[in-house]
């Protein structure tokens, strides 16, 4: 149906609460890459067939089972957060987490009131502890409040119906009682500032668009940002495959606000589910009138326009971003013209990332002033984190800003693997910095984080535990840049070459006492002379890791150990009889059999043999291999 007022609106999501009521089961499996890796797909196929089998209606398009007499109906959401307990499955109002295709006919069962579901697919806090039903009750979900993500999980990413039926573009349609000016001064009340790491305010970077515009009697553009290159960095990913259309909304909302008649999403080709999705949600909704020619019947018209990227990190830079989209080579230009006067086509552009058009429908449905309401003076609203590594409960989160990174780490993403030692989180991808256990009651802003020379980022959080080694985290980073950088001025081009090269040498045992110096002098210089924001920030997990753990470094140097027992030529493991129970793991998880003792028997690591590879460390469960000191 073609939307023309609020009350079309309303009467669609009326008739989609009416139908589904007729639904009386719903499983809802979770599709984000974390629980698509471990199996979610076959887990559908196999409730579709175990359903099929017990002789229910099933549908699997939710569009078609609202207008059917199936009352059983199995789809694939957006990511549901929990990622290391995966695949999960809401189904009801409760979560299952772990499900594997063998349980499908019991879900069934269980869904149907034949029987109880099996307690082992309810999550619990520790193995003996209460099974857990509702998210609600769950300390990685309790501690969470969710503004952009706050349907992601839940909406069916490939229905229209579901997203209106959730209150989608009752936003737009508040905009739109509004002038331009109006809303824009609700952005800029709101507080909110852009989610892609700058955090330049969004309202001011509007106006000053519209400014730009105006004066030179030009038209404008609005483009979204979903290049998402850090690693271990998927939020925006798991919005655009978890809820397009809300993403969507705050691009019509900004376009609108702006005065913009062509948008664009570039969105890197690695993402082929967010691409897929993407592109459905926009022919859906240019089918029911909120997108194309006199959107809600006004004088307003707006279309967008998807843009595949080629997977350069350095296009997640604004100026490079937009030369891709030009059909030129992604390489940034000279910053002495902001986008918001002369950036797409050369035209005033409005560049915001995908998180940030998410919070945008939030602060125009509920208000901007209950989205200032959360986190701190200066960052206001709540923050999405990718939160991975040496965690218990890896997962997708969003906190209010403020939140300290103690809490992220211990209280929703439940401590350290094994309960062994905190030792460092990186914040903010390539370009941010790693902070150590003093650090861990910081608050999460932008400035706190800048201050402490480390930085927001896109909103990855990457925690290490006491086997991580520093100079290896700051090599890996600069490995990585090096491969990203375009190339195209020298002290990115060369300075990540050489820092590369000293941190080698560091890694290897033949570094110098020099070696320190000369890394904190290149870097400091790269920062100064670099064009873009990539070289600029590149030597930040450097120096901070540098600045917190410099005796490691110097223990590299100096004693030519490396004590987490990372850097192979400088380390030796040996098995502390003390805690061996001569389980044969580590022995049989040897690749050059360097490993002797028979069963039940302390084992023996041949020194001359040894390849220092850690397998034997990985797979002992007494943590009886140990690195010699």
């Amino acid at each position: 149906m073609r939307i023309r007022t609020a009350s079309d609106l309303s009467q669609w999501a009326e008739h989609v609460r009416k139908r589904e009521a007729n639904i009386s089961i719903q499983i809802k499996v979770c599709g984000g890459a974390g629980c698509r890796a471990a199996g979610a797909e076959v887990l559908r196929d196999a409730l579709i067939q175990a359903a099929g089998e017990q002789q229910r209606k099933i549908e699997i398009d939710f569009d078609k089972c609202l207008e059917s007499d199936a009352n059983t109906f199995i789809g694939m959401t957006g990511c549901q957060g929990l990622c290391q307990a995966g695949p999960l499955i809401t189904m009801n109002g409760e979560l299952l987490v772990g499900v594997r295709p063998k349980d499908a006919a019991d879900v069934i069962r269980a869904a149907s009131g034949e029987i109880s579901m099996p307690a082992r697919l309810y999550y619990r806090s520790n193995p003996g502890g209460t099974p857990l039903k509702q998210k609600s009750e769950i300390p990685f979900y309790a501690h969470q409040e969710l503004l952009a993500l706050k349907h992601c999980g839940e909406l069916l990413p490939q229905s229209l119906a579901s997203y209106v039926h959730l209150g989608g573009f009752t936003a737009l349609f508040n905009a739109f009682q509004k002038s331009p000016e109006e809303v824009i001064d609700i952005v800029d009340a709101s507080g909110l500032r852009g989610r892609g790491g700058g955090g330049f305010p969004t309202g001011r970077k509007w106006r000053s668009c519209v400014d730009a515009s105006k004066a030179g009697d030009n038209e404008c553009y609005i483009v979204c940002n979903g290049d998402e290159g850090d690693p271990g960095a998927f939020m925006d990913c798991a919005l655009m495959e978890g809820n397009p259309f809300v993403v969507l909304e705050g691009m019509i909302i900004g376009a609108y606000a702006i005065g913009a008649s062509q948008g664009y999403i570039y969105v890197r080709n690695e993402y082929p589910v967010a691409v897929s999705r993407l592109r459905k949600a926009i022919v859906m909704c240019r089918e029911a009138g909120l997108l194309g020619d006199n959107i809600f019947d006004s004088d307003f018209s707006f279309n967008i326009e998807l843009v595949r990227g080629g997977g350069a990190f350095v296009c997640g830079e604004s100026s490079a971003l937009m030369r891709s989209i030009e059909g030129k080579i992604g390489e940034p230009t000279s910053k002495y013209i902001r986008s918001t006067e002369q950036g797409l086509f050369g035209l005033p552009t409005v560049l915001n990332n995908v998180e940030t058009f998410a919070c945008v429908p939030f602060i125009l449905s509920e208000s901007g002033s209950r989205f200032s309401k959360f986190g701190t003076e200066q960052s206001k609203g709540t923050k999405a984190f990718c939160l991975a590594g040496c965690v218990k409960h890896t997962g997708l989160v969003e906190v209010p800003m403020g939140t300290t990174l103690r809490d992220v780490i211990f209280t929703i993403g439940g401590g350290i693997q094994n309960d062994r030692p905190f030792k460092a989180v990186q914040t903010g991808g390539p370009s941010g910095g790693c902070l150590p256990a003093e650090k861990l009651d910081l608050p999460v802003d932008f400035d706190e984080l800048t201050q402490v020379g480390s930085m927001m980022g896109s909103g990855g959080m990457i925690v290490m535990d006491d086997r991580s080694c520093m100079v290896d985290v700051a090599r890996y980073f600069t490995r990585f840049l090096l491969g990203e950088s375009c190339g195209k001025c020298v002290p990115c081009r060369e300075g990540l070459y050489q820092l590369h090269t000293l941190l080698n040498g560091i890694s290897k045992g033949i570094a110098t006492k020099r070696t320190l110096d000369d890394i904190e002098l290149l870097a400091c210089e790269m920062k100064k002379s670099a064009l873009c924001g990539l070289g600029k920030s590149a030597p930040n997990p450097i120096l901070s890791a540098l600045n917190n753990f410099r005796d490691e470094f110097e223990e590299h140097v100096n004693l030519k150990r490396c004590r987490a027992g990372v850097c192979a030529g400088l380390t030796t493991f040996v098995i502390d009889e003390t805690k061996c129970t001569g389980c044969l793991r580590c022995k049989s998880g040897c690749p050059v059999d360097a490993i002797s003792g028979s069963a039940n028997q302390t084992h023996v690591i041949d020194e001359q043999r040894c390849i220092r590879c850690g397998a034997c460390r990985q797979v002992c469960p007494d943590d009886a291999v140990q690195v010699a000191k």
